[in-house]
């Protein structure tokens, strides 16, 4: 397999500025510009995300996709590659969505710029669980990126979620992974980047 179209898929209030976004963007474009990079601003609403994701992705070849999320993004990476087939790469990716994020409903601001702001809708929670692969086998190769000092998900919820994936397992770390730039190298071995 080689990739040659990438899906990147950033977390609940980030968006495609966020650090890890940018060094992938960064990496992708020097070492493989042939590589078609795609890391979309995401709507609030899951079934809003699931259906831009589609819709954009329409015309990629299938056998040469691959996607990466990061906590929300990875759980929509988990539900894109079970559309597409795909292999995926998963940063600390959010395991139970439905029931984290039912704290988090009402106005939100984005990470990135303070003045960005959108509402988290109750209405979210079921298309969240809508969207959940938790039940499905793996429908590509995984690659899962997971901290045991993530401050904002259970490490062990994610182990146990991805029980095919290859685990890169950090002592220590964090939700952030600010030393994410470290795995790149892998990634791209892993996707067999273009």
């Amino acid at each position: 397999m080689t990739t040659t179209h990438l899906l990147y898929l950033h977390g609940f209030r980030s968006s495609p500025q966020s650090l890890k976004a940018q060094q992938m963007a960064a990496h992708v474009a020097a070492h493989h510009p042939g590589v078609h990079w795609w890391c979309p601003q995401l709507p609030p609403s899951p079934r809003a995300a699931a259906q831009l994701l589609l819709e954009g992705t329409a015309d990629w070849p299938r056998a040469a996709t691959a996607v990466m999320g990061s906590s929300l993004g990875g759980f929509y990476a988990s539900w894109f590659a079970q559309q597409r087939g795909c292999a995926s790469v998963l940063l600390n990716p959010a395991v139970f969505p439905a029931r984290d994020l039912e704290k988090h409903i009402g106005a939100q601001t984005a990470w990135h710029d303070a003045d960005v702001q959108f509402f988290f809708r109750p209405e979210y929670i079921a298309e969240l669980q809508a969207l959940d692969t938790r039940a499905l086998p793996a429908a590509g190769p995984e690659l899962a990126f997971i901290a045991k000092g993530d401050e904002v998900l259970d490490w062990r919820e994610m182990v146990a979620r991805y029980p095919q994936a290859q685990i890169a397992l950090q002592e220590g770390g964090e939700h952030a992974l600010s030393d994410f730039a470290t795995h790149i190298p892998r990634i791209s071995r892993f996707l067999a980047l273009a």
